[in-house]
Formats: structure tokens, sequence, C-alpha cells
């Protein structure tokens, strides 16, 4: 854009971490090519090497990028990551964490059948590991910052077969406020995003996904299903300083689903 016609883009120089790219349908990245589109440069993660080959082909298609291994459980990893984001781009502005995990079998059936395993993984992967980013984040946010995470209705109301998933959601809520709580003083803002049911390739590990879909789509205000890409915008909003006076909050983005009653 020329002359007059200037308008400087959101997130123009700003710099973002994205946690939890598998593939071009995945959240983390509608929420990247929202961010990308508002001219953010960005840092990728990986958690194992079977999915590196996606991030890296979808990442390299942004200007700038980086991409990274690592997988929360373990700390080391942890640490690398971020020390590259340092390295490379000498601050962070954002992060967006949209990773979650539970063994497939605590996923189906009746939530009181949990074993002590599946409850830790669940609750270290899906819940923890936002409390774990943010304190690696927060040095990096020297002129503050924002953290999205992805949250569900899961976590307040029951959802067949989401079982462990929405107990660490709960909880995942509840480290949004108390993260906001104490970042704050660096204004470094916390929110969370419940997203409706959305066909990705994570979202599949619960039982019965397909129905759940049909269910919600038809149940909404919308009569539909929420998208990705509109995920996708409202964490462009949330990261973007339109959002500067929201923090400690929960998003619903699910076409009005959490609503409706009887």
């Amino acid at each position: 854009m020329k002359g007059g016609n200037d308008k400087k883009m959101l997130l123009e120089n700003k710099v973002g971490m994205i946690f939890g790219v598998a593939n071009k349908r995945s959240i983390a990245w509608a929420c990247a090519t929202a961010a990308a589109s508002q001219g953010a440069r960005m840092a990728f993660t990986y958690q194992a090497d079977r999915i590196k080959e996606n991030v890296s082909e979808l990442a390299h298609t942004l200007n700038d990028s980086l991409v990274v291994p690592c997988d929360v459980s373990e700390q080391a990893q942890v640490d690398a990551a971020f020390d590259a984001v340092k390295q490379k781009y000498g601050r962070l502005d954002f992060l967006v964490h949209s990773i979650a995990f539970a063994p497939r079998e605590a996923l189906e059936g009746e939530f009181v059948a949990t074993t002590r395993d599946a409850f830790r993984t669940a609750l270290e992967i899906s819940a923890f590991s936002l409390t774990q980013v943010a304190m690696a984040a927060a040095p990096l946010m020297t002129e503050g910052g924002s953290i999205v995470t992805m949250s569900y209705y899961g976590a307040e109301k029951v959802v067949i077969n989401y079982n462990v998933m929405g107990v660490a959601k709960a909880a995942l809520e509840a480290s949004t406020r108390y993260l906001a709580s104490d970042l704050g003083k660096d204004n470094i803002r916390v929110n969370a995003i419940s997203a409706g049911p959305i066909n990705t390739l994570s979202a599949r590990g619960v039982k019965n996904m397909g129905a759940l879909l049909g269910y919600v789509g038809q149940r909404s205000p919308l009569k539909r299903n929420v998208t990705a890409a509109e995920v996708g915008n409202t964490a462009l909003f949330l990261v973007s300083d339109l959002s500067s006076g929201i923090t400690g909050e929960t998003i619903y983005v699910d076409c009005g689903y959490n609503i409706m009653g009887i």
C-alpha cells in the first residue's frame, strides 16, 4: 500500500510463538495464519519427529519463521525452545498454547474408570503446560504481551466421552485466571478461547466426535459449527492491542452453543 492509504497492521513488528500445529487443519495453524496476515513473525514448536515435516512445511510458507522441537513433558526441551526464540528474535510479544493430550482409552466410557496415569498425563500436558510455557515466556515479554490458550465447553459441563480432558480443561481455565493475576503487573495478559467442536486431528481421539459435531451444529443459535478460521480470528484479537483491557477471561467461540438450555 502506498501514500495516504498506508495502514499499520495489527501485529506489525510483533513476534509470536505457536504451540500445537499438527497440520493445516489445526486450530493453532488458523491462529498462526491470522497473526501472519497482520504482520507477525512466529516460532513454531513440534512435539515429535512424525509431525516435524508438516510443521516445517507450513511454517516456511510464512515470513522469517522458526521451527523448534518442544515436548512439554521434558523441561530441557522447553528451555531450549525459548532460548532459540530469544537468540533469533530477542523478545516475544505473544504466545498461543493449543496443546492437549489424554490417552485414547480415557476418552470413552465412564470418567469414573480414569486411571491414575491417564489423569496425571492429561493434567500435565493439557493444563500444567500453560503455566510452564508462561513462566518461560514472561522474561521475553519485556514490553508486555499476550498469552492465549484453547479450552472447551467440557470444562464446565459434562460432555459424554470427554471425561478426563474436561477436568484438565477446567484446570486450564482456572490456571488462566491465576496466571492473569500474577503476570498482569508485567502487562502480560492471559486469556482462554472456548472453541466449539472442530474436526481436528486431536478431536478425532474423542469417541463419537461426528455425532457431537452434528448435535452442536443443530443446537447452536447460528445452526452450524464454528470454523478454525473463526477461532484464529479471535486469537488475533486477543494477541493484538485491540484487546488491551482483557485478561483472565474465557471467551466462547462456538456459534453460541454455550448459551443454550433445554
